[in-house]
């Protein structure tokens, strides 16, 4: 009998007790709605046949849109789900009842705000339903894990830690044993569960469970602040895949692509033309120095318009123009201030809108530049700074905003870089202190040959 594996997205939160104004799973997470995330992992996994989302009601035209939107072609059910997480699983397991009746149907459970899931735990999963009808992924415990007694509020017991272990998804089940499980305990009136596994563990005790390696970067957005983290373990995540994937093998993507670089004449920019050219893209450097200043739209539109004449089309932009005057703000004179704000953020912004009309015809990339101080504003250069932070905020709500119309809009955040802007502000540094412009402008065009968007990349010594 055919073995089929069928991913169920468990979709069904509200968000409300979180307080995230909108449904967790809908959340937006670098530029797309977390679910997007977390079906992409699935959509992409060669072992996963058909995927279902189970939504509550009010969710499910979002869901949807998400599907269409992002040609999630796996996607064959979209479920209604219920006010509880066991109703979620319950709708899947009913809709899949006739199939389970022609195939070996195995159902594989996954929260819908666990967005990073990996390959690797997605295929112990399936391996281990080769040889156990029910499979739990789960991590050590990393404290000590303590049973309070409830009435007195004082332990009742410490569990040995070493066999402790702190439950994720996804969990994978023979569609028979959940079946079962959740037909016992349906007619349980004193039924209490917060997971699938937990429902065999109770109701067929006869049955073994399996358990299989999570991963701690496998979390699950609970809270606001978990967003932040997400969104970090997420470009992690990204950065690894691009070295995976090795560096000639990404810059021969830049065959015959065609970049605009704002800020190309030296620097990051100068160092991002040279090796895009080196492996044949067709590059337009713009620069204050060459007439071309990103604080005028008349300027930066021209110099696309112009672009677009010869080069039929824009694949990329890139915005490495920017001002650093190293002074205590109330120092600076006014011309210094209008200077590094109308360049630095008017300019991103300038350069951005300009960019729009022709990115949206060839799905192409913007990618802005931001600076380390960007965390932590630093003194002397105040309005720096602010701006870089600007920049990734540019960045974050573009991606969203852009997303879709297929643009990609990415952020480099490289540490201290040996530049002319630099040496300006700060003269002479020791040369290990700092990172080479010809690596920095290697990693950025790693980011602008891939599909990632709504990312912030630090580039940091290796």
């Amino acid at each position: 009998m055919k073995i089929k594996h069928i991913a169920v997205i468990l979709a069904g939160g509200t968000g409300q007790r979180a307080g995230f104004g909108i449904p967790k799973q809908f959340t937006k997470l670098a530029g797309r709605p977390l679910v997007a995330h977390t079906l992409e992992v699935f959509q992409s996994h060669k072992l996963i046949d058909e995927i279902a989302v189970v939504s509550n009601t009010d969710g499910i035209h979002l869901v949807e849109e998400i599907v269409t939107q992002f040609g999630f072609d796996k996607v064959k059910k979209i479920l209604s789900g219920g006010a509880e997480r066991y109703q979620s699983s319950l709708s899947a397991i009913y809709a899949y009842e006739k199939e389970a009746a022609a195939c070996d149907l195995k159902l594989i459970f996954h929260d819908a705000v666990r967005p990073l899931v990996n390959k690797r735990i997605i295929d112990n999963v399936v391996q281990a339903l080769e040889h156990y009808n029910a499979v739990d992924v789960v991590i050590p415990a990393s404290d000590t894990v303590v049973e309070a007694n409830m009435a007195t509020n004082t332990i009742k017991e410490i569990p040995e830690r070493s066999k402790m272990r702190l439950g994720q998804t996804p969990q994978g089940f023979a569609y028979q044993t959940i079946k079962l499980a959740y037909t016992r305990a349906i007619a349980d009136v004193g039924m209490k569960t917060t997971d699938d596994c937990g429902v065999v563990v109770k109701y067929v005790p006869e049955e073994r469970v399996a358990l299989v390696d999570g991963n701690s970067a496998n979390m699950k957005l609970t809270h606001g602040s978990d967003l932040l983290l997400l969104d970090k373990l997420l470009q992690c995540s990204a950065s690894r895949r691009m070295e995976a994937a090795g560096d000639d093998v990404l810059l021969s993507k830049l065959r015959n692509k065609v970049i605009v670089i704002f800020g190309g004449a030296s620097g990051i920019g100068k160092a991002m033309a040279e090796l895009a050219r080196a492996y044949d893209a067709k590059v337009a450097i713009a620069s204050r120095g060459g007439g071309i200043d990103v604080r005028s739209a008349v300027a930066v539109s021209g110099f696309l318009k112009e672009t677009v004449g010869w080069a039929k089309e824009i694949h990329a932009v890139v915005n490495t123009a920017a001002v650093l005057h190293k002074q205590a703000l109330v120092h600076m004179s006014d011309d210094q201030l209008e200077e590094s704000i109308q360049t630095n953020v008017m300019g991103a912004f300038v350069v951005a809108r300009c960019a729009h009309e022709y990115l949206e015809k060839s799905h192409g990339h913007l990618l802005m530049f931001a600076s380390s101080s960007y965390t932590y504003g630093r003194a002397f250069y105040a309005p720096y700074s602010a701006s870089k932070a600007a920049v990734v905020n540019l960045t974050q709500a573009l991606s969203d905003e852009w997303s879709r119309a297929g643009i990609k809009v990415n952020c480099i955040n490289p540490e201290r870089t040996r530049t002319p802007l630099r040496a300006a502000a700060f003269g002479v540094e020791a040369e290990d202190s700092l990172l080479q412009p010809e690596f920095v402008g290697r990693r950025a065009l790693h980011v602008l040959v891939g599909d990632m968007t709504g990312h912030v990349f630090d580039v940091s010594k290796p």
